[in-house]
């Protein structure tokens, strides 16, 4: 016996052997057998569809090696009911997939007084006031007047 876990699943061999008769029913239609073309793509997708459906009833394997006690045909996957990590056909069918949690909102990194915003001074306060006053009243007479 082989020293890593090879996949063999219910799952997989069940697939394997639709699949085949798919793929042979296929193999008559490119040959001349005129019904077995559109067989053989409607056995091979039996196939993919029954197999997805046997390893999310749990009688695939999650992705990678699993511990020895668990690769006889006989074990029912317990894993696959909450969806297997990075596997493609959980996720299609919507398992696995956990809510992200929302980040933490930072806070100060040592208590203390808030630092103060930095203050204007007057002056440049008036100033751009001032500016900004005398470019609206311009914009203004400039709107009202045609001639110029």
């Amino acid at each position: 016996m082989s020293l890593y876990d090879e996949g063999h699943t219910v799952a997989g061999w069940t697939g394997t052997a639709i699949g085949a008769v798919g793929s042979t029913a296929l193999g008559l239609g490119v040959c001349g057998w005129t019904p077995g073309f559109g067989l053989g793509i409607a056995v091979s997708a039996l196939a993919l569809l029954v197999t997805w459906g046997l390893h999310l009833a749990g009688w695939g394997k999650p992705p990678g090696p699993r511990p020895r006690d668990q690769w006889s045909l006989r074990v029912l996957d317990r894993s696959a009911r909450g969806g297997h990590p990075d596997c493609l056909g959980c996720r299609l069918a919507g398992r696995g997939r956990t809510p992200t949690p929302l980040p933490a909102v930072p806070g100060p990194a040592v208590p203390g007084p808030a630092v103060p915003e930095p203050a204007t001074s007057p002056e440049s306060a008036s100033a751009t006031g001032t500016a900004t006053a005398t470019a609206t009243a311009t914009a203004t007479v400039s709107a009202g007047d045609p001639s110029t």
